[in-house]
């Protein structure tokens, strides 16, 4: 989808669909003011019978008005309040996409400027608005034997004041690079087991950096993790066929002296549970058990595209979790790169093994903060359902900054606690730490089980074990999420 912004009266614009907004009470926009009067009162005609009570994302399609030059003038309720909430414009946004790309139309141009947002400038707006049509443009038919239809619709003009033509168009830039990143996320995600596996996902980092000079990719195999001392990483995968793969993602977009940021995703490409096997039901969806990994790598794939001028690590630590003669077993204890010893009372509990060895290994970039990203409890699901991110660190200023980038971004997280009381449930009689620390409060157990191997950096910790994918049904699939966060981060560090 080619987005554009202009500047541009009304009633002499050509194209096939011209958006504007009518509030509650069919209260008219100013926008929606110009085409009636241009079209001798028509609209104004038309509500009067009742068709569009103006509520959010209402919508009602009107086709070849007197005196205009589009083909037709979509109709979209703006609701009764003055400002809109985040959720409201989305949803008005979203209800416009669906009409528009089902017409026969090749192009649509949105006369939104006026339609205020609560906490947004004309950026603000425009960044909610492109990262909503870009990704609600989302398919994934590789393996349909019948590809979707391919749509008309191939461009959407933003119009706006000239005043305002510069941060509409950053804005739309910066949607666009979010929305190919959470499309190279989605994608990843989505991709079958069989198919996406540690070496797959180290091919597309290698990919990624092929097309990009200022992205320099490493691959830790197997070998390499057993001389650095990744025991945990390497139990998660010792019942599998399939090789580990420490992935190391390297990019230079700021001055040389600049210690850089570090991202950790977990990427566990299929996870059966091990010899703690999960249920058969809904075990498909384990597929989606790298998306902290491909979330990582669809910001690497946002950053690139928009160049930012900052220094970024990505660590990818993926594996697949299968039982075997060779799994290891309950009861089964580790020793860590750290040193640090692990008692395996549940092989379910993976994703801190892969990612705690990688937590150790991020020290040597001597980062600024580290974000680690994972699909990592169910817990954070009964928490906070699947609207939030939970999030825990050992720095009140860096917590702050990924609430506040996920508050603008509109992909929110909520903070839990890392007491030192929660530590106290990881004690073993046999090792240094157990890897699960009982059936009460999960999420934050994990948490401080991470904690002990960031103790050297600025440290936080996402679970999106219930933003990552919708599950279950025709509609099951991953999101992208938290990719527009992430971006908004990094992008907020170098303002």
């Amino acid at each position: 989808m080619e987005f554009l912004v202009k500047s541009a009266r009304l009633e002499t614009l050509k194209t096939a669909t011209l958006v504007v907004a009518v509030g509650e009470g069919r209260k008219l926009g100013e926008a929606a003011k110009a085409i009636d009067a241009a079209a001798g009162g028509a609209i104004s005609a038309l509500l009067k019978r009742g068709d569009l009570a103006g509520k959010v994302g209402q919508t009602l399609l009107l086709h070849s008005l007197p005196n205009l030059k589009a083909e037709r003038v979509l109709l979209v309720g703006s609701g009764k309040e003055h400002v809109l909430s985040d959720r409201q414009f989305r949803k008005m946004i979203a209800a416009v996409n669906g009409v528009v790309k089902g017409l026969g139309g090749s192009d649509a141009t949105l006369a939104l400027d006026e339609v205020a947002v609560k906490g947004r400038d004309a950026y603000g707006k425009a960044r909610l608005m492109v990262e909503t049509l870009a990704d609600g443009a989302y398919v994934f038919d590789r393996f349909k034997s019948q590809k979707a239809e391919p749509k008309a619709l191939k461009k959407i003009t933003l119009l706006t004041e000239k005043a305002d033509l510069a941060e509409v168009e950053r804005g739309s830039l910066h949607a666009r690079a979010i929305a190919t990143g959470m499309a190279f996320t989605r994608d990843l995600g989505n991709l079958p087991p069989n198919l996406c596996h540690p070496s797959f996902i180290a091919e597309e980092a290698k990919a990624l950096a092929k097309a990009h000079k200022n992205l320099k990719v490493e691959v830790l195999d197997e070998k390499k993790l057993k001389e650095l001392g990744a025991g945990a990483f390497l139990a998660v995968a010792q019942g599998s066929e399939q090789p580990p793969r420490m992935i190391v993602l390297n990019y230079q977009g700021g001055k040389k002296e600049d210690n850089p940021f570090a991202l950790v995703g977990k990427g566990i490409t299929f996870d059966t549970g091990g010899i703690s096997i999960k249920p058969a039901a809904g075990m498909d969806e384990m597929k989606y058990d790298m998306c902290g990994a491909a979330s990582v790598l669809g910001t690497f794939r946002a950053v690139l595209e928009l160049q930012l001028p900052i220094n970024l690590v990505g660590l990818l630590a993926c594996a697949e979790n299968m039982p075997s003669g060779g799994a290891t077993r309950p009861g089964d204890i580790v020793t860590t790169m750290s040193g640090q010893t692990v008692e395996i009372l549940n092989t379910d509990a993976e994703g801190r093994l892969v990612l705690c060895d990688t937590l150790t290994y991020a020290e040597r970039f001597k980062p600024q903060a580290v974000i680690d990203i994972a699909t990592l409890t169910g817990a954070c699901i009964v928490a906070l359902g699947s609207n939030t991110s939970g999030l825990m660190g050992n720095n009140d200023a860096l917590v702050k900054q990924i609430l506040k980038a996920g508050e603008y971004a509109d992909d929110r997280a909520w903070q839990l606690p890392l007491f030192d009381e929660y530590q106290e449930q990881l004690d073993s009689p046999f090792a240094d730490i157990a890897n699960i620390g009982g059936p009460k409060a999960g999420t934050i157990t994990a948490g401080c089980f991470l904690s002990r191997f960031a103790k050297k950096f600025h440290w936080a910790h996402l679970d999106i074990a219930g933003t990552a994918w919708v599950s279950g049904g025709k509609d099951k699939g991953a999101t992208g999420r938290p990719v527009p966060l992430l971006t908004q981060f990094l992008l907020d560090r170098i303002k």
